[in-house]
């Protein structure tokens, strides 16, 4: 057994000023395999093997040129299947509540442990002024923007009056990021509704038909996640640089904006909202344009997008799932979530806007798990090395 002031052993305060982390991150490195603790001799308290802290230290500067693979203990996507943390997402969904789902992701406790999981007027509780200072930053926006614009704008507020927002421990990440979901569901114009799930307060934000707030809220717990998607790689690049979480939503927001990722369910909206007049008309007009039929296939379901089997299974036999099934049957492709969600504002009488406010709020909820472990993990492990291509003296 190793005694202090061994020069082959590090004390955990050494170790965390060479890899220039926190000391509670050390031993999250210890829970993860990266590092291995030994007991010192004579005192309370551990060492750490003084190559292996180099090891990990060269790794960090190795990787700060390239990461190729970034290691992830919560989503896996696996032969047609989505799990959360070994948790089927597809059970998740319709047994599960979206409280429970955050918290498993956040901070790794299961569903059952149903006593330590906070419930929706905690885990997504607002203030008042917090509501109000988003609503007021949301209507600087013009009139015509969408929801995610004015999502944007509140997230950017929010974050600068939060003066805590630079703690960054796990359970100031976990807090301040279901007060800034729930206050931005409370802020979106709309009828605000209390006592209920948050699926159920943003209904009335999206439409004026009958709630059905079990359908919101599996489609937040099925939108939470799906690995390192381009949002997600950018809400991680931010949080290595040590970016707060409301810098690291507005990294994810910013690339969800893209008309190749975020924009996907209104392309589906508008592609279903030709074709539940005419289903082979629409069909035919797109295969005709050569272009890909909106909400059809995915790059890794291969056979069955299961978010999307969910959602359809919620709708029933509403008429719009009947136009979907027409178009399938006459397709090689499967139907996808961006497609279900286009479904659900359609059987529901959603603003043309909603799908893509629905799947950013839902990522926010994967974003700050992503963020968390990022914190984790050694800083700016990112930088990728430029290749100079222009011209030369």
């Amino acid at each position: 057994m190793p005694s202090e002031g061994d020069e082959n052993y590090l004390t955990t305060a050494e170790v965390a000023r060479r890899l220039q982390v926190k000391p509670a991150t050390v031993y999250a490195y210890v829970s993860r395999g990266l590092l291995t603790s030994v007991r010192a001799r004579g005192r309370r308290g551990s060492l750490f093997p003084a190559a292996d802290v180099e090891r990990l230290a060269a790794r960090s500067v190795e990787h700060s040129g390239v990461v190729e693979r970034i290691e992830s203990e919560l989503t896996l996507l696996q032969d047609d299947n989505l799990y959360y943390r070994g948790h089927s997402a597809q059970s998740l969904a319709t047994t599960a509540t979206l409280e429970q789902v955050a918290t498993l992701l956040w901070t790794g406790r299961p569903p059952t442990d149903s006593g330590a999981v906070p419930q929706a007027e905690s885990l997504f509780g607002v203030e008042r002024e917090g509501v109000e200072l988003a609503r007021a930053a949301m209507e600087v926006v013009p009139a015509g923007a969408r929801l995610t614009d004015r999502l944007r704008v509140a997230v950017a507020v929010l974050g600068a009056a939060d003066p805590l927002r630079f703690d960054l421990s796990t359970a100031s990440v976990t807090a301040a990021a279901g007060r800034l979901i729930g206050t931005l569901v409370a802020a979106l114009p709309g009828r605000i509704v209390t006592r209920t799930t948050l699926g159920g307060k943003l209904w009335p934000k999206l439409s004026d038909e009958e709630p059905r707030p079990e359908v919101l809220d599996a489609a937040l717990i099925l939108l939470a996640d799906h690995g390192l998607a381009v949002s997600t790689v950018a809400a991680r690049v931010a949080a290595s640089a040590r970016a707060n979480l409301y810098a690291v939503i507005s990294a994810g927001l910013g690339a969800l904006d893209g008309q190749y990722h975020g924009a996907a369910p209104t392309l589906a909206y508008e592609f279903l909202d030709r074709a539940k007049h005419d289903p082979m008309k629409a069909l035919s007009d797109q295969l005709r344009s050569g272009e890909p039929i909106p909400g059809f296939g995915h790059r890794i379901y291969q056979h069955r997008d299961p978010r999307a089997d969910v959602l359809l299974e919620l709708l029933g036999d509403d008429p719009i799932v009947s136009t979907i099934h027409a178009i399938a049957e006459r397709t090689p492709t499967f139907p996808n979530s961006d497609l279900a969600i286009a479904a659900v504002m359609h059987a529901y009488n959603f603003r043309p806007d909603a799908g893509d406010a629905l799947f950013a709020l839902a990522r926010m909820i994967g974003w700050t798990a992503h963020a968390l472990e990022e914190y984790a993990a050694p800083p700016l492990r990112f930088r990728t090395p430029g290749i100079y291509t222009g011209q030369t003296t």
